[in-house]
């Protein structure tokens, strides 16, 4: 639902995957935004209308995005898919923060749009590991990029996570992510994504940037 910028580029992105995709707008010049190429199914409506998401095939679909303009509109057409609907992989866009924390709470995902567009700006003004990359919605587990002291380059990632008692999911080197191995070795210039609790971050970036102990 929604026909935005966000609205087109998600449906003619999942086109181009091979899915089929219906596309719910109240203003039908919207659907020029979807390109003359868009084989898709086009509905004039709102999405929680019922009417209007059965038209577009909602009892055989798969996932519903919410994405219009409208907190309110988004939440509404998500849960009403999922509840009377029973679409279980649903997801909405919001712009009130704290709006998204409650639907997350709730167990409706949301993509909170200012927030994250804060977050990305933050995360280029302020020293890496400033900002989490991901953050779960209670607040008590973040995804960090984590400044890892130079001293620390031929020990193994394994090494690095007994030493801060966090988990380094993946590691950035040479312009490509890499899922670490149980032997990966710390390279000058490798940037490391560590998943920590949220009450031992400053230990994490205290222990990592100082020179190492023996472990």
């Amino acid at each position: 639902m929604g026909c935005g910028r966000v609205g087109s580029t998600l449906a003619r992105s999942l086109e181009k995957r091979g899915h089929s995709v219906a596309v719910i707008d109240q203003n039908p010049d919207a659907f020029r935004r979807l390109g003359p190429d868009f084989e898709g199914q086009t509905i004039k409506g709102v999405g929680f209308d019922r009417e209007v998401l059965s038209e577009s095939g909602i009892e055989r679909a798969e996932a519903f995005a919410a994405v219009s303009s409208g907190d309110n509109s988004n939440i509404l057409s998500a849960r009403v898919v999922r509840e009377t609907f029973d679409v279980q992989n649903v997801v909405a866009r919001i712009y009130d923060p704290g709006r998204a924390e409650v639907y997350e709470r709730l167990g409706i995902p949301t993509v909170a749009t200012i927030r994250w567009a804060a977050d990305q700006a933050l995360r280029r003004l302020l020293p890496g590991g400033s900002e989490p990359h991901w953050r779960d919605p209670s607040g008590s587990v973040r995804l960090m990029e984590v400044h890892v002291d130079r001293s620390w380059v031929g020990r193994t990632v394994e090494q690095i996570e007994a030493a801060t008692g966090s988990k380094v999911p993946f590691l950035f080197r040479l312009g490509s992510g890499m899922v670490p191995k149980r032997g990966t070795i710390f390279q000058d210039g490798d940037l490391i994504y560590a998943a920590v609790a949220d009450a031992r971050l400053a230990d994490v970036e205290a222990i990592l940037a100082t020179r190492p102990k023996e472990y």
